[in-house]
């Protein structure tokens, strides 16, 4: 009887163990299935996209002595967009556009797409294609980073066919960008993604600099209003 018992005993450890790897085996294999679209994209809060009714930000660029800015109201369940320049606004809905709102809507995508250019990895994740490599040299930091290369679709959007470099760590938080245009081999722009602030679970850049110019490309006034 004590030796049945014993093996009982024995087998239900076993299963125990067995069961364990398993599921770690699982996680593993969960955890590697998450593409690198995904883990820049969570490393920057998308996880908590799905809370938000509405966000207002202002976008600003600082050159030399030349100041520039607009603010915008975002409200991504219903696509109603408030545009705010110089004490004039201007209320659209992004499905209903004429050709005014369809010019400032430009300047809207182009304005969000500094802000939130990591979620739109998730959100253009079909009109583009990408490579991963690691240990490439960052153009601005001078020090090997991961780089995710996307290019655009040559068909639909604002700047079809246009290319973008993103260089992170390991904490996937991105540090430095390039944009190419029509996917040319030179850089049309390469800035910092710089003085990240967490907000309501999200990681913002407020600065984009470029290397030995007087230029900043910054964000204030971001309020978020969560479910």
């Amino acid at each position: 009887m004590k030796y049945i018992n014993t093996t009982i005993i024995c087998f239900l450890f076993l299963l125990t163990i067995s069961c364990k790897t398993d599921k770690k085996e699982e996680a593993r294999k969960e955890t590697e299935a998450i593409s690198i679209l995904e883990k820049v994209a969570n490393a920057h809060g998308y996880e908590n996209w799905k809370k938000v009714k509405q966000i207002a930000f202002t976008f600003n660029v600082d050159r030399d002595s030349a100041h520039f800015e607009r603010s915008w109201v975002w409200k991504p369940k219903t696509n109603d967009v408030i545009h705010i320049s110089n004490g004039d606004s201007l209320f659209y809905n992004r499905k209903k556009m004429d050709s005014i709102a369809y010019k400032t809507n430009g300047g809207f995508i182009n304005d969000r797409y500094w802000l939130l250019a990591p979620f739109n990895l998730i959100w253009d994740a079909a009109n583009f294609e990408y490579t991963h490599s690691e240990g490439e040299m960052a153009p601005i930091a001078k020090k090997p980073m991961n780089k995710l290369t996307i290019v655009y679709n040559t068909e639909g959007g604002y700047t079809p066919g246009d290319a973008y470099d993103f260089y992170f760590e390991d904490d996937y938080l991105i540090k430095e960008w390039v944009f190419r245009k029509a996917n040319q081999e030179e850089p049309s722009m390469t800035t910092t993604w710089e003085n990240y602030i967490d907000h309501n679970g999200f990681h913002f850049a407020m600065d984009h600099k470029k290397p030995e110019e007087n230029f900043n490309l910054f964000f204030d006034r971001i309020q978020t209003v969560m479910k």
